[in-house]
């Protein structure tokens, strides 16, 4: 094989795996703990099993592989079933589903750290500070050109200068988008 066949051969290959690259879901108490080892902001994808917009999400937007690339490089993911039985130790305080139904089909019962996030729809993806305190909840569906923005906003911490949804608004007029769709 020529040297020209080498290269060639390998700008395809590193090509195919950076733009193939699959988030790796986490617990959030793995991502908790290698927050300690290397810091990250968190984004949690807050799911159930029933939820069409939930596999959308799954399969349109954090499967696109700008966006997938984008969270494998930048954040920790979790992923957490908003009505599953895992149990959640979260600043010192356990949470679990006591009516958990493992035999119910379709709709559980919402598990107590749902409850204590707030959240009321699906999906629903919470970002985390590097500490671990929660910075801003994104409630449904949101596609690659829709996300991307927040991404990159709670990335480089934008946020934290925002005043109100105003400021949040003029920055996605103003942003300039770099994903593919």
């Amino acid at each position: 094989m020529g040297t020209t066949k080498i290269y060639i051969f390998l700008f395809f290959f590193t090509t195919n795996v950076i733009y193939s690259q699959k988030i790796k879901w986490l617990s959030l108490d793995e991502a908790l703990k290698a927050q300690k080892i290397q810091p990250k902001k968190i984004i949690m994808d807050v799911y159930t099993k029933w939820c069409g917009p939930c596999r959308l999400l799954d399969k349109k937007t954090f499967g696109n592989p700008d966006v997938s690339r984008y969270i494998s490089q930048n954040f920790y993911a979790v992923k957490f079933n908003a009505e599953g039985d895992e149990e959640i130790f979260f600043y010192d305080k356990k949470y679990s589903n006591p009516n958990y139904n493992p035999d119910r089909k379709g709709r559980n019962s919402t598990h107590d750290f749902t409850k204590f996030l707030g959240i009321r729809g699906y999906p629903t993806i919470i970002f985390f500070s590097e500490q671990g305190d929660p910075i801003i909840p994104l409630t449904g569906y949101f596609n690659v050109r829709q996300i991307e923005p927040y991404l990159k906003m709670i990335k480089r911490g934008d946020y934290a200068v925002f005043k109100d949804s105003d400021d949040i608004e003029k920055y996605i007029e103003n942003f300039n988008y770099r994903f593919r769709q």
